[in-house]
């Protein structure tokens, strides 16, 4: 018998809610949203990717817990998640590389790309972002212990791009204590190397969502399976480098979820072959 299809209150105002941020968050990047200071739109439009990545986070775990799972929502999650974690973080990039941006002071970038390069590069991480959630609704059934994923899932690749607008908030990340001539002294390099380095990281995640490459799935790790000796050096490790860095620890931790993996299969794959072709 096929399953009665079910509209979950609850579970799905979740999901609406992943979807309103991700809206907004272009609004706040073009400026056409509600009146703010001019050097804070593009943090309040990468703080609210992160909080669609919240909202992501609760609607499946509140259908599960209420019992209100269903293909709607199912489907309602991917096309909400193409807005917030792919058209969203590809529209913040472009924004954030553009050389009139604001920081609160003038600075000089060593490298400029071209304007269609950044949208080849934007178009492409949308396009990898619906062809991962594509392949994500297909391979996944409702009995799948979502302890993995393959590929980089979307909403930390969204969390990678927004984290460097919210790294470079205030004295660029420095600690309150400091004066505003160490500030801007790092301001004066930091900056740009982000926003030349940021298009680069774009292209980076896109490939990894569509690559084979595992990815443990941490929210489920930490706060479902059993948490080993290795889960809390990380939880420490993690709380440690955010009380000493604060705003940089953000592109920091989502950077090596990024990245660590592949370079981790790289390894292996290497140290595998050497170890093939060395004699017996």
């Amino acid at each position: 018998m096929k399953k009665r299809k079910m509209f979950a209150v609850l579970p799905t105002l979740l999901t609406l809610g992943n979807a309103a941020c991700g809206f907004g968050a272009i609004t706040f990047a073009a400026k056409v949203g509600p009146q703010i200071p001019a050097e804070n739109h593009l943090v309040i439009a990468a703080l609210l990717i992160f909080l669609a990545m919240v909202f992501d986070m609760l609607d499946g775990s509140v259908a599960r817990l209420t019992d209100q799972t269903s293909e709607f929502g199912a489907q309602l999650d991917s096309l909400c998640d193409a807005v917030s974690f792919g058209v969203a973080p590809a529209f913040l990039m472009l924004q954030f590389t553009r050389a009139d941006h604001s920081f609160g002071s003038q600075i000089t970038l060593p490298f400029q790309y071209h304007p269609r390069l950044l949208w080849v590069i934007a178009t492409l991480f949308v396009v990898c972002v619906l062809l991962r959630l594509a392949r994500f609704n297909v391979e996944t059934d409702e009995e799948d212990s979502h302890e993995g994923f393959s590929g980089l899932p979307s909403p930390a690749a969204a969390g990678t791009i927004a984290a460097f607008p919210i790294a470079m908030h205030g004295p660029v990340g420095l600690m309150a204590g400091d004066s505003v001539q160490i500030a801007n002294a790092t301001a004066s390099w930091l900056i740009p190397t982000v926003v030349t380095i940021l298009p680069l990281v774009t292209l980076a995640v896109a490939c990894l969502m569509v690559s084979r490459i595992r990815y443990a799935h941490v929210f489920n790790q930490l706060f479902r399976g059993r948490r080993s000796r290795q889960h809390l050096i990380q939880i420490v490790f993690t709380a440690a480098l955010i009380v000493v860095v604060k705003e940089l620890a953000v592109p920091v931790i989502f950077c090596y979820f990024a990245f660590a993996s592949p370079l981790r299969a790289g390894w292996q794959e290497l140290a595998g072959r050497w170890r093939r072709k060395s004699p017996t």
